[in-house]
């Protein structure tokens, strides 16, 4: 990949959960989307969904030329990447599938065209592959669900990415407002959802104990820990809960303490009974709510906290360090 042209147009392969939500987020930001999907009712699915995100959209604030007029749809793959200058790939998490997907799409494709996959936990080298010609300008650009709101973009390349190719795609994400996070070596499930995998495992750990129920633990994490992470990182935390001595006291103070409990982490096996005792805890703490209504919820919370987050960026000031959390920030 040798040129570094203005993303206009953008492809969308697969028009699923992720898929869709991806092209409700290029569409608000004034680009042209070609979506394409060969499930059927695709397209009326599609258009369902980016008309039923384009209010939360409009509240966060549509681009100059952001228009529900700009997606087009076709199940043709080869008509869907004519004109393109990125390529979105939100096909199944199959490694066979994607590498016969990639060989198709660098044979069709000009060189200069990223191919942009956000697969949750395969490897950019392992599906770039399949892309003989041109694997430099594959790269994962994986989003967190819904991307449409979730600003974060994991940014990884292979082994035969070039440096370029994960410049331009950072620098795109970022010119749409997302966060993109640039990993520097590939990781299984990349570092978000492995982040994920470890809080999971031992919330799983505590249920299974009988330690407490689905509901107090997700009260536990939400109305706990779970609003300071939508404010700052657990790196930034831990450097005001070291108080005024920063990340070095902190360090200090809870390193001992911290490996300490370690120790006494879970490694729960997902047997049938406790993912039925899982089922159950969780279809208690839901009650009547549907998915529709807890997704509604989400996002309506999920507004309000990106909305509050993107004023306080502007208007944020250093602090006295006096006033920094004195807790342990764990």
């Amino acid at each position: 990949m040798t040129n570094s042209k203005p993303i206009r147009r953008v492809a969308i392969i697969g028009t699923g959960v992720i898929g869709a939500s991806w092209a409700a987020q290029y569409l608000a930001k004034g680009l042209e989307v070609v979506a394409t999907d060969i499930a059927p009712d695709a397209e009326a699915a599609l258009r369902k969904f980016v008309k039923s995100a384009w209010p939360a959209l409009e509240r966060l604030g549509l681009s100059p030329g952001a228009s529900l007029a700009n997606l087009k749809f076709t199940a043709d793959l080869a008509e869907a990447v004519v004109g393109v200058d990125l390529v979105q790939e939100n096909g199944p998490e199959r490694l066979d599938f994607k590498q016969k997907l990639y060989k198709q799409l660098d044979e069709l494709l000009p060189p200069d065209v990223i191919i942009a996959s956000s697969s949750s936990g395969i490897k950019m080298s392992d599906i770039q592959s399949g892309a003989a010609l041109h694997p430099e300008r594959c790269v994962i650009g994986h989003p967190f669900n819904p991307p449409h709101l979730i600003p974060l973009v994991e940014v990884v390349g292979g082994t035969k990415t070039s440096e370029q190719t994960i410049q331009c795609a950072i620098a795109f994400y970022k010119s749409i407002g997302k966060k993109a996070v640039r990993l520097n070596k590939e990781m299984p499930g990349h570092v978000a959802n492995r982040l994920q995998g470890a809080l999971a495992r031992e919330v799983y750990y505590l249920i299974a104990e009988d330690v407490l129920s689905a509901a107090d633990v997700d009260d536990a994490l939400s109305w706990g820990p779970g609003l300071r992470w939508g404010i700052m990182g657990n790196m930034m935390l831990n450097h005001l809960g070291g108080g005024p001595g920063g990340i070095e006291h902190f360090l200090h103070q809870f390193a001992g303490p911290m490996t300490t409990s370690w120790k006494s982490l879970g490694s729960p096996v997902l047997t049938t009974e406790l993912q039925k005792k899982l089922v159950d805890s969780v279809h208690a703490e839901v009650g009547s709510r549907t998915i529709d209504e807890l997704e509604a919820e989400r996002d309506e919370i999920l507004l309000g906290l990106i909305e509050l987050r993107t004023k306080g960026s502007h208007a944020a000031a250093p602090r006295n360090p006096q006033h920094a959390l004195a807790d342990s920030g764990r």
